[in-house]
Protein backbone atom coordinates (compact mmCIF):
# COMPACT_ATOMS: atom_id res chain seq x y z
CA UNK A 1 0.00 0.00 0.00
CA UNK A 2 1.19 3.56 -1.12
CA UNK A 3 1.85 5.89 1.79
CA UNK A 4 -0.16 8.95 1.72
CA UNK A 5 2.48 11.25 2.26
CA UNK A 6 4.85 10.23 0.05
CA UNK A 7 2.27 9.91 -2.43
CA UNK A 8 1.68 13.34 -2.21
CA UNK A 9 5.38 14.11 -2.17
CA UNK A 10 6.07 12.45 -5.42
CA UNK A 11 2.44 14.32 -7.18
CA UNK A 12 4.73 17.46 -5.39
CA UNK A 13 7.86 16.69 -7.46
CA UNK A 14 5.69 15.65 -10.07
CA UNK A 15 3.54 19.07 -10.25
CA UNK A 16 6.62 20.89 -10.22
CA UNK A 17 7.73 19.02 -13.15
CA UNK A 18 5.20 20.25 -14.91
CA UNK A 19 4.79 23.46 -14.08
CA UNK A 20 8.67 23.69 -14.98
CA UNK A 21 7.73 22.45 -18.91
CA UNK A 22 9.45 18.76 -18.53
CA UNK A 23 8.22 16.56 -20.66
CA UNK A 24 9.26 13.52 -18.32
CA UNK A 25 6.81 14.58 -15.65
CA UNK A 26 4.16 15.33 -18.00
CA UNK A 27 4.50 11.74 -18.80
CA UNK A 28 4.60 10.34 -15.33
CA UNK A 29 1.85 12.49 -14.41
CA UNK A 30 -0.44 11.18 -16.86
CA UNK A 31 1.13 7.69 -16.82
CA UNK A 32 0.09 7.89 -13.01
CA UNK A 33 -3.67 8.99 -13.22
CA UNK A 34 -4.09 7.84 -16.67
CA UNK A 35 -6.16 4.45 -15.92
CA UNK A 36 -8.51 5.57 -13.31
CA UNK A 37 -9.26 8.86 -15.45
CA UNK A 38 -10.19 6.48 -18.13
CA UNK A 39 -12.31 4.27 -16.15
CA UNK A 40 -13.93 7.67 -14.76
CA UNK A 41 -14.75 8.72 -18.33
CA UNK A 42 -15.59 5.10 -19.66
CA UNK A 43 -18.37 4.67 -16.57
CA UNK A 44 -20.06 7.97 -17.74
CA UNK A 45 -19.96 8.08 -21.87
CA UNK A 46 -20.31 3.81 -22.33
CA UNK A 47 -17.82 3.78 -24.99
CA UNK A 48 -14.22 3.38 -25.13
CA UNK A 49 -13.20 6.08 -28.06
CA UNK A 50 -15.74 8.51 -26.60
CA UNK A 51 -13.73 7.58 -23.77
CA UNK A 52 -10.76 7.82 -24.86
CA UNK A 53 -11.54 11.35 -26.56
CA UNK A 54 -12.65 12.70 -23.12
CA UNK A 55 -9.35 11.65 -21.23
CA UNK A 56 -6.97 12.97 -24.11
CA UNK A 57 -9.00 16.43 -23.69
CA UNK A 58 -8.87 16.30 -19.87
CA UNK A 59 -5.08 16.32 -19.88
CA UNK A 60 -4.83 18.60 -22.11
CA UNK A 61 -6.70 20.90 -20.02
CA UNK A 62 -4.95 19.68 -16.86
CA UNK A 63 -1.21 20.93 -18.44
CA UNK A 64 -3.20 24.33 -19.21
CA UNK A 65 -4.43 24.71 -16.13
CA UNK A 66 -1.85 23.50 -13.94
CA UNK A 67 -0.36 26.59 -12.52
CA UNK A 68 -4.30 27.25 -11.24
CA UNK A 69 -4.01 23.90 -9.42
CA UNK A 70 -4.34 25.58 -5.74
CA UNK A 71 -4.37 22.45 -3.94
CA UNK A 72 -7.63 22.82 -1.74
CA UNK A 73 -7.64 19.06 -3.11
CA UNK A 74 -5.47 16.33 -3.78
CA UNK A 75 -4.24 16.83 -7.27
CA UNK A 76 -5.88 13.18 -8.39
CA UNK A 77 -9.12 15.07 -7.18
CA UNK A 78 -8.13 17.79 -9.36
CA UNK A 79 -7.59 15.77 -12.55
CA UNK A 80 -10.75 13.28 -11.85
CA UNK A 81 -12.73 16.54 -12.12
CA UNK A 82 -11.56 17.86 -15.49
CA UNK A 83 -12.02 14.24 -16.30
CA UNK A 84 -15.46 14.01 -15.56
CA UNK A 85 -16.70 17.50 -16.78
CA UNK A 86 -15.04 16.72 -20.10
CA UNK A 87 -17.20 13.33 -20.45
CA UNK A 88 -20.15 14.90 -19.79
CA UNK A 89 -19.53 17.82 -22.03
CA UNK A 90 -19.09 14.59 -24.69
CA UNK A 91 -22.08 13.16 -23.34
CA UNK A 92 -24.12 16.27 -23.87
CA UNK A 93 -22.37 16.70 -27.35
CA UNK A 94 -24.04 12.72 -27.93
CA UNK A 95 -26.66 12.84 -26.12
CA UNK A 96 -29.44 15.21 -25.00
CA UNK A 97 -30.01 13.97 -21.20
CA UNK A 98 -33.22 13.06 -19.89
CA UNK A 99 -34.35 15.29 -17.53
CA UNK A 100 -37.28 15.22 -15.07
CA UNK A 101 -38.79 17.06 -13.18
CA UNK A 102 -37.72 16.53 -9.04
CA UNK A 103 -39.70 13.98 -7.67
CA UNK A 104 -39.74 13.94 -3.96
CA UNK A 105 -39.30 9.81 -3.10
CA UNK A 106 -37.31 7.52 -0.81
CA UNK A 107 -34.50 5.83 -2.97
CA UNK A 108 -35.31 2.10 -3.69
CA UNK A 109 -32.93 0.10 -2.01
CA UNK A 110 -31.40 -2.19 -4.58
CA UNK A 111 -31.41 -5.78 -3.00
CA UNK A 112 -28.75 -7.80 -4.42
CA UNK A 113 -28.65 -11.26 -5.53
CA UNK A 114 -25.61 -13.50 -4.26
CA UNK A 115 -25.08 -14.79 -7.68
CA UNK A 116 -24.63 -11.11 -9.45
CA UNK A 117 -21.51 -10.39 -10.81
CA UNK A 118 -19.75 -6.91 -11.82
CA UNK A 119 -20.30 -7.56 -15.18
CA UNK A 120 -24.10 -7.78 -15.07
CA UNK A 121 -24.12 -4.92 -12.51
CA UNK A 122 -22.15 -3.10 -15.42
CA UNK A 123 -24.35 -4.08 -18.21
CA UNK A 124 -27.32 -3.43 -16.50
CA UNK A 125 -25.84 0.51 -15.20
CA UNK A 126 -24.89 0.16 -19.04
CA UNK A 127 -28.38 0.08 -20.46
CA UNK A 128 -30.14 3.00 -17.90
CA UNK A 129 -30.38 5.84 -20.05
CA UNK A 130 -27.59 8.80 -19.94
CA UNK A 131 -28.75 11.45 -17.42
CA UNK A 132 -29.77 8.45 -15.06
CA UNK A 133 -26.37 6.82 -15.84
CA UNK A 134 -24.35 10.00 -15.13
CA UNK A 135 -25.95 10.96 -11.74
CA UNK A 136 -25.85 7.11 -10.80
CA UNK A 137 -22.22 6.94 -11.78
CA UNK A 138 -20.94 10.47 -10.39
CA UNK A 139 -22.61 9.63 -6.81
CA UNK A 140 -22.77 6.04 -6.33
CA UNK A 141 -19.31 4.95 -7.89
CA UNK A 142 -17.10 8.52 -8.48
CA UNK A 143 -18.72 9.66 -4.50
CA UNK A 144 -20.15 12.91 -5.38
CA UNK A 145 -22.85 14.75 -3.52
CA UNK A 146 -25.90 15.87 -4.99
CA UNK A 147 -25.04 19.71 -4.73
CA UNK A 148 -21.46 18.95 -6.94
CA UNK A 149 -23.44 16.81 -9.00
CA UNK A 150 -26.10 19.19 -9.45
CA UNK A 151 -22.86 21.92 -10.09
CA UNK A 152 -21.30 19.43 -12.87
CA UNK A 153 -24.36 18.83 -14.72
CA UNK A 154 -25.93 22.13 -14.48
CA UNK A 155 -29.14 20.81 -13.13
CA UNK A 156 -30.85 21.11 -9.92
CA UNK A 157 -29.97 19.27 -6.72
CA UNK A 158 -33.69 17.84 -6.93
CA UNK A 159 -33.36 16.50 -10.15
CA UNK A 160 -30.19 15.24 -8.94
CA UNK A 161 -31.89 13.14 -6.65
CA UNK A 162 -35.17 12.37 -8.82
CA UNK A 163 -32.40 10.86 -11.51
CA UNK A 164 -30.56 9.08 -8.98
CA UNK A 165 -33.58 7.57 -7.24
CA UNK A 166 -35.23 6.59 -11.24
CA UNK A 167 -31.64 5.53 -11.96
CA UNK A 168 -31.86 2.77 -9.13
CA UNK A 169 -35.08 2.09 -9.56
CA UNK A 170 -34.37 1.37 -12.96
CA UNK A 171 -31.58 -0.84 -11.98
CA UNK A 172 -33.60 -2.65 -9.08
CA UNK A 173 -36.13 -3.90 -12.12
CA UNK A 174 -32.92 -5.06 -14.61
CA UNK A 175 -31.64 -7.29 -11.69
CA UNK A 176 -35.22 -8.51 -10.63
CA UNK A 177 -35.91 -9.81 -14.12
CA UNK A 178 -32.01 -11.02 -14.78
CA UNK A 179 -32.50 -12.95 -11.68
CA UNK A 180 -35.88 -13.88 -10.95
Amino acid sequence: MTDPSSAAASDDLLLAGCLAQDRTAQYQLYQRYKAAMFSSALRILRDRELAQDALQEAFVQVFRQLAKFRRESTLGAWIRTIVVRQALQLLRRENSMEVYDPLRHTEPQVAWHDSLTGEALDKAIGELPPGYRSVFCLIEVEGYSHREVAELLGISEGTSKSQLYHAKKQLQIKLHHLYA
